[in-house]
């Protein structure tokens, strides 16, 4: 009998898999194959960005590495059915239909594989990570999230069809017949098979560490060396990194004297200088300002967005309006890439913690927040979030740490006029903020509102009739035009209450809408914007260059207002400090950045540092040796946040304490 032509290329395969436990090596073979396939579609869709020179061929060879260690894992399972199925199984009838399902299934796990992390690396620019993980926790609103984004029901079926196909076609080289027609194996072959082969899937699985992959010039050849699989365990087992175990570190007395030095750069005065504290004093001459506060955190607004020459020009305009009557900061960064690391840095003024944010840690209750702060001053202090603040642990954060709640769940269905799935559209949550500080205003009090708004977030939906962009097809664009529109409108409704010009607003980012870039921490892509207006003219305004990050807000807007207060915040006051000695946090779960003076210092684990030349107006980075003496600073900053934290001593104050702190900070022997 002839050979098909189609099977000829085959008949050498057929001939030699004739042991059931070859059926292993088939499965693994296919796996590779669609690993290998997946980094060349993300290298396609990479291709402006990747570096076309010999790490490109490292990526991949680092990525085969990668795909054994994730397939011998993934073979496990398979192993388990091949040693303990009776020794005919495959050769009968529902021997056969379970090796189609099982194939059918399998083929249409890797194609859909492909399609997430194209769709994951579109937005991110990167393997599954972290955010993945996240992901994986609200399952809620991601599934309706993608669903509103893309074409669902087309991808899924054109996924089956695919691997419909590809079914039929591997079917009928005989490989996989050829294998069922002879698999049949005794016991006593198949358990030695077992042990043998499990033991070695495990030995291998356990080998491979993703922390081999070297540093790569670009970030994007380094991604491709990953396997997402790989990546997505990788960034669950380490979702919360201990500092000391993971990152240099150096004695722990030593980075709290470093501390000590750079918190009172900014005139505060230590109040506990003997101790493992940043408690301090700010002692401000002249009456406070006892203004509301309206802090409007926006969802993914990256400062380019406001930049009137540049891609997104006429995006703003209402923001542009604004900037000539406020006080702007042209360089303010983003401590980190997610909301909670915005809301952390924002709210706390304490570096960002690697692994997970303290938003979502335990024992995140009870910290020194500016809420905690606006409390012992008298304020009503709350956080509106026009989603379901459950998502990322917001309302037990918030809750927990100074704030009243208001969200979603917290409203009447009437007052939901449209919304997505991650919340309500900003106008509505305008007019929640709205109410709140019409009714706090009647009972007499000041207010500090801390507002996060959702409708910059895919898929970019909102109120059709409000700009001159159609809803979700006009993508990042139109949720930045709408994001304006919004706020304007809201400036221009809080006008008519009579507490409009008793108020400073507050209008900065949580994040920048991309993290992605060929460096492993593109400090571009942290820039964001910080507009604090004061209609009723009490503050100053004008541009603020001096470069900065999240941490600095707290103490700068209590400087503007003039407020005498103890402080732990890590960050500075920006007009007490020489410009000079300004700079900025930012990193990621991972990777902990300190740049002063164009100096970029990155913490890694396990144990290790980068340290970069960074040019703020060309974005070039080039490595240099470390400066010594900025590395530890670097490493202070975020082993003395991770030391108060993990001891619970970054506490908020009780009134009494800040009473007799109050007190203490205005003698002459304040720190003493």
């Amino acid at each position: 009998m002839k050979t098909k032509p189609f099977k000829k290329p085959f008949a050498f395969v057929c001939q030699h898999i004739r042991k059931r436990s070859n059926g292993l090596f088939i499965l693994l073979a296919l796996f590779l194959g669609f690993g290998f396939i997946t980094r060349m579609v993300l290298m396609i869709k990479a291709s402006p960005n990747i570096s076309w020179d010999s790490s490109l061929a490292a990526a991949f060879g680092w990525g085969l590495i990668f795909d054994i260690g994730t397939a011998a894992w993934m073979a496990l399972p398979f192993i388990l059915l091949l040693t303990f199925l009776p020794e005919h199984f495959f050769e009968r009838r529902w021997g056969r239909l379970a090796i189609h399902a099982v194939l059918f299934v399998f083929l249409y796990a890797m194609l859909f594989g492909i399609v997430a992390e194209w769709v994951f690396w579109d937005e991110f620019g990167v393997r599954f990570n972290f955010i993945a993980v996240d992901y994986l926790v609200y399952t809620h609103e991601v599934i309706d999230n993608i669903f509103q984004s893309y074409p669902m029901p087309l991808i899924l079926s054109g996924i089956a069809a695919t691997a419909l196909i590809l079914h039929v076609l591997i079917w009928r080289t005989g490989v996989i017949s050829e294998w069922a027609a002879h698999s049949a194996a005794p016991a006593r072959t198949r358990y030695r098979f077992g042990w043998v082969a499990a033991i070695s899937a495990v030995a291998v699985g356990l080998i491979v560490n993703q922390n081999w992959l070297p540093d790569f010039a670009n970030n994007y050849n380094r991604e491709l060396g990953k396997n997402g699989l790989w990546s997505l365990v990788a960034a669950f087992k380490d979702n919360e990194l201990d500092f000391n175990r993971f990152f240099p570190t150096i004695a722990v007395d030593k980075a709290f004297s470093f501390m000590r030095k750079e918190l009172v750069e900014d005139g505060s005065v230590l109040l506990r200088p003997k101790e493992k504290d940043t408690l301090r004093f700010y002692a401000k001459q002249g009456p406070e300002l006892k203004l509301n506060v309206i802090q409007i955190t926006v969802e993914s607004l990256s400062a380019e967005f406001l930049d009137d020459s540049g891609r997104y020009k006429h995006l703003t305009p209402n923001l542009a309006a604004l900037e000539p009557r406020s006080l702007v900061f042209d360089n303010f960064y983003a401590t980190g890439t997610r909301t909670v690391r915005g809301m952390e840095a924002l709210a706390l003024s304490l570096p960002p913690t690697p692994g997970r944010s303290l938003v979502k840690r335990p024992h995140n209750e009870g910290l020194f927040t500016l809420g905690s702060l606006f409390r012992l001053k008298g304020y009503d202090t709350a956080f509106l979030y026009s989603g379901y603040g459950y998502f990322d642990n917001m309302n037990y954060f918030f809750g927990h740490n100074g704030y009243r709640v208001i969200d979603r769940s917290a409203v009447s269905r009437e007052d939901v006029t449209f919304a997505n799935v991650w919340g309500a559209c900003d106008e509505d949550l305008y007019r929640w903020t709205m109410r709140e500080a019409d009714t706090v205003q009647a009972a007499g009090k000041p207010f500090y509102f801390f507002l996060m708004t959702t409708s910059n977030h895919r898929p970019f939906t909102f109120p059709d009739g409000r700009i001159d962009l159609p809803s979700k097809t006009s993508g990042r664009r139109g949720g930045v035009k709408y994001t304006d529109y919004a706020i304007g409108r809201f400036l221009k409704d809080a006008s008519t209450r009579p507490w409009f010009n008793h108020t400073v607003f507050v209008i900065v980012a949580d994040h920048c809408a991309s993290s992605a870039g060929k460096t492993e921490l593109p400090v571009d892509k942290y820039h964001i914007p910080l507009i604090i207006y004061p209609p009723g003219g009490q503050l100053p305004t004008g541009h603020i260059s001096t470069l900065a990050s999240q941490t600095d807000y707290a103490p700068t807007l209590l400087g503007l207002l003039n407020w005498s207060y103890p402080s732990r915040f890590f960050g500075h006051d920006l007009r007490a400090i020489d410009p000079e000695e300004g700079h900025a946090i930012i990193g990621n779960y991972q990777k902990l950045g300190h740049i002063e003076d164009g100096e970029f210092i990155v913490l890694k684990p396990v144990r290790e540092n980068a340290a970069y030349r960074y040019d703020f107006k060309s974005r070039a980075m080039i490595h240099t040796p470390a400066d010594e003496a900025l590395e530890e600073e670097t490493i202070s900053y975020y082993e003395v946040a991770s030391y108060l934290y993990k001891h619970r001593l970054y506490n908020a104050l009780t009134a009494d304490e800040f009473a007799a702190y109050m007190q203490q900070g205005r003698t002459p022997a304040a720190g003493g």
